[in-house]
Parts: C-alpha cells; structure tokens; sequence
C-alpha cells in the first residue's frame, strides 16, 4: 500500500539530511496516516480510509460530507 492520504493526497517528500560539516545525504519524509473507520451518513454506511493527520482535523471542523465535497472540488479524490 503506498503512503498517501487518500483525501488531501498526501505522499512522500524527499530531501536532505545536513551533517554539522554540511554533508548531505538523501532522505524522506513520510506523512502522518493513519487508518481511520468513518460513518458515511449521506449513504448510511461505514467506510476505512487511510488519512493523513491534517485531513482529520478538517473533517472534524467542517464534517465529513463537506471535507468529500471539498476535497473532490479540488481534485484530490
């Protein structure tokens, strides 16, 4: 399974680690996801999505059919 927020889209990002002597050797940053279990009510049912951090935050400020609604107008979905 790849490591991307099936809502915001989300993935991993490279960069470099710096030594102190200023060294830099390849790295990644990975995103917070986690698996999380949500109640779909506009079609009564459960549905698992693996979401990254800040995705739940917006669900949980604007709920989950608008954050669908929102993330599907931009795109991500």
């Amino acid at each position: 399974m790849s490591r991307v927020c099936q809502l915001t889209g989300k993935k991993v990002m490279v960069g470099n680690n710096v030594s102190h002597s200023k060294r830099r050797t390849k790295r990644r940053f990975l995103p917070n996801l986690k698996t999380k279990r949500l109640f779909l009510e506009s079609e009564n049912r459960w549905i698992t999505l693996r979401l990254s951090t800040s995705a739940m935050r917006t669900i949980d400020k604007v709920g989950l059919d608008n954050a669908l609604k929102k993330f599907a107008k931009k795109g991500h979905i």
